[in-house]
């Protein structure tokens, strides 16, 4: 049970890398092998693109329309099948060879007959792994060392030392000089000066243990022996500057700039293992790399993955044709791509690599003001809002309401006589009545308040408080927002075999990024979700 978790944890640690990586180049591969499986090297015509040659564990097949078809052109026998190596001779592209499991192979009318040049006496000269053509002779690579046929393969015979009895891995030359050559095999890099008179060795490989013994760096199943047991995969040629040679390595890539004669390492920044397979340096001196990452492209002074869309697993071989196509030899197939030239493409800084698709510092805090509601164009509407207040006059109304009434009484009658009695009346003599309504209204303004008043103050302690907390949210929103950049750093620096750490950084990235959606309303997401439609629907 404890595995099963384990492998799905690991599994969601891929899926959400894959998701969130922002350093990669999404280009759009396209499978182009038909169904052949298992491709191991692959030639593209110089001069004509749609001409297209594959080497698998099934043959060799040739495609003329660019990969729609393919048809078989040879069929190895014996029990090692497999085609290693592909290769046009130099001044005759109709003339071509074929590296294989079981012996070398070439072809004069672009593959329709086929003769065997080399058949080893054992199965480890039998199996041939890389060829090299130079006017003065022909350089085979075999498993049981390298052999030279100066009579266009009519006769061959091994080199003596210890390069001819070792199992050779890559060659790298170039015509413009014939006479150096460089071999990398188990046991280190060798090179010559005299076309194979002698042989010097420029680079010492480290074995897979330690000297204790004990394993530094991992041993998967689908190595080949030599690999178990040496350091080295593959060497190359820069085309356009003989000086410098690049050497790709389970440690990661080195590169020389004398002919090597002195080696550093190349930054492995980006690169996600540092098992680098197969290394390609095209005609315009861009330099990739496949490892059992994947593949990727090394620009300003970094890696960026080019294979994000590419469903393989294996991938053992890369060239590129005369219109910017890459194409990448897998066990799933062939695969295409469509390379940006480089002319045009942008020389991003490092931190607009981490923050592809995503705003800027600025727009996000923008964002986070607006979300608070604490931009200063409040503060302004404050102040103008008070001083219109004073333009505006204090109104006052007022009521005046009298009820009153007055009377006064009076005595009054008649007088009698001696017979008649008088007569006396007691009352009002005189009533006075009024009732008064008075209404006033008044104006008036405080003038001094145009220059400052009571509101003013309030303001400005308001303003203080919004400043203070507008600081705040800034300070944070820009510290979580470049420590999510430093952070898909490290996530990027780190090999796919630390997975632990890996584990941690995604973790980590996404509660960074749940914090700045909380500090902008969700504004950072939703602008990641569609700057990136809208660059997909443009593409």
């Amino acid at each position: 049970m404890k595995k099963y978790i384990v492998v799905l944890a690991v599994a969601w640690v891929f899926v959400v890398s894959f998701l969130g990586r922002v350093s990669a180049s999404d280009l759009v591969w396209e499978d182009i092998a038909r169904g052949n499986m298992n491709v191991r090297t692959v030639l593209v015509g110089s001069d004509n693109s749609n001409i297209i040659y594959i080497g698998s564990e099934q043959g060799i097949f040739k495609s003329e329309d660019g990969g729609e078809s393919w048809r078989n052109i040879l069929s190895i026998k014996g029990q090692n099948k497999v085609v290693n190596f592909l290769l046009f001779e130099p001044k005759d592209k109709n003339s071509l060879y074929a590296v294989t499991g079981n012996g070398l192979f070439y072809s004069f009318d672009q593959g329709k007959n086929w003769n065997r040049l080399f058949k080893g006496k054992n199965y480890l000269e039998n199996e041939c792994t890389t060829l090299a053509i130079l006017p003065s002779a022909i350089y085979l690579g075999t498993k049981a060392g390298l052999f030279v046929s100066s009579d266009k393969g009519r006769s061959w015979h091994g080199q003596s030392g210890e390069i001819g009895k070792t199992s050779i891995l890559a060659i790298a030359c170039n015509l413009k000089e014939p006479n150096s050559i460089y071999v990398a095999c188990v046991d280190g890099v060798f090179k010559t000066k005299d076309g194979a008179q002698s042989w010097k060795r420029i680079f010492t490989t480290h074995p897979a243990e330690n000297e204790n013994g004990n394993e530094t760096e991992e041993i998967t199943e689908d190595q080949d022996e030599e690999e178990k047991s040496s350091n080295l995969r593959y060497i190359t040629i820069d085309p356009n500057n003989l000086n410098y040679l690049y050497l790709a390595t389970s440690r990661g890539v080195y590169k020389s700039q004398d002919r090597g004669e002195t080696w550093e390492s190349v930054s492995s920044y980006g690169l996600l293992s540092q098992d680098a397979r197969f290394l390609l340096v095209s005609n315009k001196s861009n330099l990739y790399a496949a490892t059992k990452s994947g593949v990727f492209e090394y620009r300003n002074d970094r890696w960026q993955e080019l294979s994000l869309g590419l469903m393989a697993e294996d991938i053992r071989f890369l060239t590129q044709d005369n219109q910017d196509n890459l194409y990448a030899a897998c066990d799933k197939g062939l695969f295409k791509a469509k390379i940006e030239s480089s002319d045009n493409k942008r020389q991003d800084e490092p931190i607009s690599l981490y923050s592809k698709d995503e705003p800027g510092i600025k727009e996000v805090q923008q964002a986070a003001i607006k979300y608070a509601e604490v931009e200063p164009e409040k503060i302004e509407r404050w102040r103008e809002q008070a001083a219109r207040r004073a333009l505006l006059p204090h109104l006052t109304v007022s009521m005046d309401k009298d009820n009153n009434r007055t009377s006064s009484s009076s005595i009054w009658g008649i007088y009698g006589n001696g017979t008649t009695p008088g007569r006396y009346f007691v009352g009002p003599d005189d009533e006075t009545r009024y009732k008064n309504n008075n209404w006033g209204v008044s104006l008036t303004w405080e003038l001094g308040d145009l220059i400052f008043s009571d509101d003013q103050t309030n303001i400005d302690v308001r303003s203080r408080l919004m400043v203070e907390l507008r600081d705040d949210i800034l300070d944070e929103v820009t510290k979580l927002y470049f420590e999510r950049i430093r952070t898909k750093m490290e996530l990027d620096n780190l090999s796919i075999e630390d997975r632990k750490k890996r584990f941690d950084k995604e973790l980590k990235l996404q509660e960074l990024t749940a914090s700045i959606d909380a500090l902008t309303g969700g504004y950072f997401s939703r602008q990641i979700k569609e700057n990136t439609d809208n660059r997909k629907n443009s593409s």
